[in-house]
């Protein structure tokens, strides 16, 4: 028998049990404070309250998972050069830069992270939302190297797979048919379906204030792509979001009425 959202009874929703609707989820950790995608951005985030950290996923030439939005390190660290095209211990020598000074010369002494690094770390009631970044993630065997990193922490459950990409997350499906996955999207005005969350670009709600109680009908759950989301919590909240997105969970925690 199919689920709602047109997939397989083993198809499993992110549930966070024990943890307030909606839940907050930090991009890239507490990036306004720390260094974005870093192992104190996601400490400082899950401190601040944060349900769920997001961080993105890119491989480097040796077949290692790395914490890193950009495919280059040039914006975020004092390195020069593709992920892709360097090991693990060259992407090691870098240090991200610290939000105050994007492409200026301020460096701190955080390291980029590897998932498995980042994954261990999880605190036992939170979860963790990975962005695939890149076409290497649609090719199976990394795909089963990321399912098998979360395993072996202990984190599967408690893990959604999200991308702007539907072939990525549809070598997920195949590879993990139990895994959450979400989908990121700047247009289409009303949730696409096969998927166990939806990430519309905020303006959408608006022009659709149906979309999230269409999304409920297929039992998905809907967080809005908006990193800056504080002044429009009230219309989220309205609309019965079962997420927000936000660059500084520390703020946004406060608007929310919790205290970190």
């Amino acid at each position: 028998m199919a689920d709602r959202s047109g997939g397989s009874d083993n198809r499993r929703r992110l549930e966070l049990p024990g943890r307030p609707r909606p839940y907050l989820l930090a991009h890239r950790g507490d990036r306004v404070r720390w260094p974005e995608n870093s192992l104190p951005a996601f400490q400082k985030a899950w401190e601040a309250g944060a349900d769920l950290v997001e961080t993105d996923l890119r491989l480097t030439r040796d077949g290692e998972i790395v914490c890193l939005h950009d495919p280059s390190v040039d914006r975020t660290t004092d390195g020069r050069g593709l992920v892709a095209g360097m090991t693990l211990a060259e992407v090691r020598r870098w240090r991200l830069r610290p939000p105050a000074s994007p492409g200026g010369s301020g460096i701190s002494e955080v390291g980029i992270p590897t998932l498995e690094e980042v994954a261990v770390a999880l605190p036992p009631d939170r979860g963790l939302a990975l962005e695939l970044k890149g076409a290497a993630f649609r090719r199976p065997e990394v795909a089963r190297r990321v399912v098998a990193t979360v395993e072996r922490a202990g984190i599967r459950g408690r893990t959604v797979m999200l991308s702007f990409s539907r072939a990525s997350l549809a070598t997920f499906r195949e590879v993990a048919p139990d895994l959450p996955l979400g989908l990121i999207t700047m247009w289409g005005l009303t949730p696409p379906s096969g998927f166990e969350l939806v990430g519309p670009a905020w303006p959408i709600l608006f022009i659709n204030p149906f979309y999230v109680r269409q999304a409920h009908r297929r039992g998905q759950l809907v967080c809005p792509l908006d990193p800056a989301p504080d002044r429009r919590l009230w219309w989220y909240r309205g609309l019965g979001c079962d997420a927000v997105l936000t660059d500084d969970p520390v703020a946004t925690a406060i608007a929310l009425g919790r205290q970190p």
